[in-house]
């Protein structure tokens, strides 16, 4: 039997399940989809899995991307969790920050959404350190045991989370706590907040903890069930999980990590994109992922991805290294509706179950999809390569009888008033990653990917003046297949709080003792890797400091070298600030953390250069059919093509459809499409010379 030579890569949506198939010998990918089973989520995974017909005997690599744990803590199914805190801080969790979410700045009605924990559920013992890790009061093991006690056995709950002030400088209460409280109820899951991140503001650090605590039941009976179902079915392979911040851990890490992997899915396509800014030349692009329920939207500079390091689940902080990517409630299955005779789409979709009317499995009511149908994008015959028909008759019967007939339009209209409302919807979201941002967005292409990226991508791209959209092979399954590319990553912190100005009246940073803990960082991260079978001597570690201007909120992230200069540091700052802000200051510079990122690197696919063309797309021509052209408002003749048969060198004109059996380019008039020397689509607002 050959040695095992396939990687796979699945990634939950939240209507289908996309399975990536890669044969390392032949570099070959074979491409599948099953639909989401959100009440038992493994067995989507394995169904999409069994569609593919892989042979796991032959999987050395499953990679897998989920939203399990943000969909648990949005519907609420997470774990009965406790905090276990300093006396007289039960609170900090609850009280949280005053602020206002930015989309209810204005609502005077505004309610928080309910806590994760009860009040009640929330303990505090003896102990207490200082702001610099000095022992206030010596933790108290009787009261630790107390409180564990109260909570398990009279509140019967099943997850602690241990927070302690100031911990992140000295952790020693938090894991002398943590072995108490694990001695004395071995079946509780505990999550110490230290051993997620070591950063201050208690807050945040508490919020990241309980997020942990909560999710962490469900994702590990989540990956447990999958790797059953696996090994079931002849897998011995690695299996690993994708990080929402890039870069995958093994299973076992991420059962003590869930908190990692609560974005992980769109994390898989940012991978991918960042492989293909180099790959294709393309130093500057714009994701735009659109799927069954959301579009996600990051911006990837001079090829790399814009990073984050606090994410934001409902109204909780959460204290990871993320990809700052702009989210909206706007996917294929979001539900079309009028409010007060106003026509609005999204954020509520019909998800896997009942779906999109058009699929015929009890949905009511017309989604984005539905308005594809009527609008003659998607052919009902040819939806998921002819696997699964949709049923035109009764989407065209719900958009008329919900949307188009109360607002005395024809339900061709009214589904074009769908797209312009979630094209408008869309150009918001990435104005707001762009233009607010300081990015041009007419010097950026656009990836369009997602089962319904491409669908609208010319479309914004020509409302946004975007020069050029990047269709690459199977993008329903993209998101899948950068997960192939993605190396083993780990990162760790530390919050310094130091000025970097040697003549700062308040006295500077120490360059001795920052080098000293980049050096104790480093070798956590290192360790980290090793523990996921990476070999110490190859891994990669990547510095960075956290720095603002003294006296203000918002920081930059600034890669620095393994020698540290204070005028290297501050010059890379002011750099970073002009490009972000427009301009630059003299005032001191302030630490906040320093950062370490281990990277075990792994092979990526390569890409495909299929045989070029002569340039006549008309051997993919399957004929013509009647949809609406955005470009002239009117119904028109669309020449449809299969991109399976178009090759490199192809060039034609919209209005045209590019049908891929799972995802469909819409091209309006105005717009030209070429292929490229790897088989990717090239849609532009002018003709290719």
């Amino acid at each position: 039997m050959p040695a095992p030579h396939i990687r796979l890569a699945v990634d939950i949506g939240g209507t289908f399940v996309d399975a990536m198939e890669l044969d390392t010998r032949t570099n070959q990918v074979r491409f599948r989809k099953a639909s989401t089973t959100p009440a038992r989520p493994w067995e989507g995974v394995l169904d999409a899995v069994t569609a593919l017909g892989t042979d796991l005997s032959q999987v050395e690599l499953f990679i897998h991307g989920t939203t399990l744990g943000l969909n648990a803590v949005l519907e609420r199914r997470g774990g009965a969790t406790g905090i276990i805190t300093n006396e007289g801080f039960r609170d900090v969790f609850l009280l949280g920050r005053g602020n206002v979410p930015a989309d209810h700045m204005y609502d005077f009605q505004y309610e928080r959404p309910e806590s994760l924990v009860k009040r009640r559920y929330t303990a505090g013992v003896t102990g207490r350190l200082d702001y610099r890790g000095r022992v206030v009061t010596e933790l108290d093991p009787d009261s630790v045991r107390a409180a564990a006690r109260t909570l398990v056995e009279e509140h019967g709950v099943g997850s602690i989370a241990v927070c302690f002030l100031h911990s992140f400088v000295d952790p020693s209460h938090e894991r002398a706590a943590a072995a108490l409280i694990r001695e004395a109820y071995p079946q509780v899951s505990v999550s110490v907040s230290t051993d997620i991140v070591r950063e201050h503001r208690e807050y945040e650090r508490t919020s990241t903890t309980v997020l942990e605590a909560y999710i962490r039941p469900i994702f590990e009976r989540y990956v447990d069930e999958l790797e059953s179902g696996l090994a079931a079915r002849g897998f011995a392979g690695r299996f690993l999980i994708m990080r929402s911040g890039g870069g995958s851990m093994t299973s076992t890490t991420a059962k003590t990590s869930p908190t990692h992997t609560v974005l992980s899915g769109p994390a898989g396509g940012i991978v991918g994109a960042a492989y293909l800014a180099g790959a294709l030349g393309r130093d500057n692009l714009l994701t735009f992922d659109i799927g069954g329920t959301s579009l996600d939207a990051c911006v990837i500079e001079a090829g790399s991805p814009v990073a984050a390091y606090e994410a934001q689940l409902e109204h909780f902080p959460l204290l990871i290294p993320t990809y700052d990517i702009r989210t909206i409630g706007a996917g294929g299955g979001s539900i079309a509706w009028l409010d007060r005779g106003l026509l609005k789409v999204g954020p509520q979709s019909a998800g896997a179950d009942p779906g999109p009317v058009c699929y015929g499995r009890g949905g009511q009511r017309p989604t984005v999809t539905d308005a594809s149908v009527v609008l003659g994008y998607v052919d009902p015959d040819r939806f998921l390569a002819g696997t699964m028909g949709l049923q035109a008759k009764a989407a065209q019967a719900a958009l008329d009888e919900q949307i188009a007939t109360p607002l005395g339009l024809s339900p061709t209209a009214a589904a074009a008033g769908v797209y312009d409302v979630l094209l408008a919807r869309t150009v918001g979201a990435v104005r707001q990653i762009t233009v607010e941002r300081g990015h041009d967005p007419r010097v950026f292409s656009l990836l369009a990917f997602g089962g319904a990226g491409p669908l609208l991508a010319p479309l914004l791209a020509r409302e946004m003046g975007i020069r050029e959209v990047v269709v690459p092979f199977a993008p329903s399954g993209f998101s899948a297949w950068g997960m192939l590319s993605a190396d083993i990553v780990d990162d760790f912190s530390r919050t310094v709080l130091a000025t970097l100005d040697a003549d700062a009246p308040e006295g500077s940073v120490d360059l001795a003792a920052l080098e000293a803990m980049f050096v104790e960082v480093e070798a956590e991260a290192v360790g980290s890797l090793v523990e996921q079978g990476v070999d110490a001597g190859s891994a990669v570690l990547e510095r960075q400091l956290e720095l603002r201007y003294l006296g203000q909120e918002h920081t930059l992230i600034v890669t620095v070298g393994a020698e540290l200069d204070r005028d290297a540091v501050r010059a890379a700052f002011e750099e970073l600030h002009r490009t972000r802000y427009g301009h630059a200051m003299s005032n001191r510079l302030q630490i906040l953390n320093l950062r370490v990122r281990g990277i075990g690197r792994t092979t990526r696919p390569e890409l495909v250069r299929p045989p070029a063309g002569d340039g006549d797309p008309t051997r993919a021509l399957l004929g013509h059919r009647d949809a609406f052209d955005f470009g002239t408002r009117e119904v028109a003749s669309f020449a449809v093509y299969d991109r399976a048969k178009l090759a490199p060198g192809d060039r034609f004109a919209g209005p045209a459809l590019v049908d891929e059996g799972t995802s469909t380019t819409v091209v309006p008039s105005g717009q030209y499409v070429e292929v490229d020397p790897h088989g990717y689509l090239l849609v532009t607002l002018e003709e290719a010379k």
